[in-house]
């Protein structure tokens, strides 16, 4: 398998872009408090990945949705994904600041920040999820399917660093900075969810494949 789940995983995830969350969320932890957050918005955010890979398929087809059909939606949902990107919002955020606002009140009473809304919807939301299952798909051989999974591995720990190292990469990069890389990554993405839809549009309508 080749490098462009992972090119298109790191695109929609971009763990750069939720470094001023994690900041903001973290605001006051203890050091402890914060090491455990990155700890647990790393698992499970390859938790989500793994399982869609692994899982992903036999609950669509649990559900009666064809694949292509999938891939028309997943498709749309990674280019609205792409046009936040350019416009320098992180590519889950799909929350208004005040739904955020009450799910930090909600990690107050209990709920783990860490989980949501730093993995969901942040880091892994539909469009990461819609992404992994259409890879999954094209996964022909068990190896391809580890790589798949190994992926997840990648952006886990991409995420770790960035958290880690949030307070010096938001001090260098600024956020000009983070909006550039946003955009940059959001362009990528663009191209990559035209080439999503143009496929599962080709097989639902095979016309479109064009006579030759």
């Amino acid at each position: 398998m080749d490098l462009k789940p992972l090119v298109t995983l790191l695109a929609i995830v971009n763990p750069l872009a939720i470094i001023p969350f994690f900041i903001h969320y973290t605001e006051g932890f203890s050091a402890a408090q914060r090491r455990n957050t990155v700890w647990v918005s790393s698992v499970s955010c390859f938790v989500v990945i793994a399982v869609c890979a692994l899982a992903g398929l036999h609950i669509l087809e649990f559900f009666g949705i064809s694949l292509a059909s999938f891939q028309v939606g997943g498709g749309m949902l990674l280019l609205i994904s792409a046009m936040n990107m350019l416009n320098a919002q992180p590519a889950e955020a799909k929350s208004s600041s005040h739904e955020l606002e009450d799910g930090a009140a909600k990690a107050a009473m209990g709920a783990s920040i860490a989980v949501v809304p730093l993995t969901i919807p942040l880091l892994t939301g539909p469009a990461t999820m819609s992404t992994v299952v259409i890879y999954a798909d094209k996964a022909k051989t068990f190896w391809q399917l580890t790589t798949l999974v190994g992926y997840g591995v990648v952006i886990a720990v991409a995420t770790a660093v960035c958290f880690s190292l949030a307070q010096p990469i938001a001090r260098v990069l600024g956020k000009t900075g983070i909006n550039v890389m946003t955009r940059l990554m959001g362009l990528i993405l663009a191209a990559l969810a035209v080439e999503v839809m143009s496929d599962g549009l080709g097989k639902l309508f095979p016309v479109l494949g064009g006579a030759t």
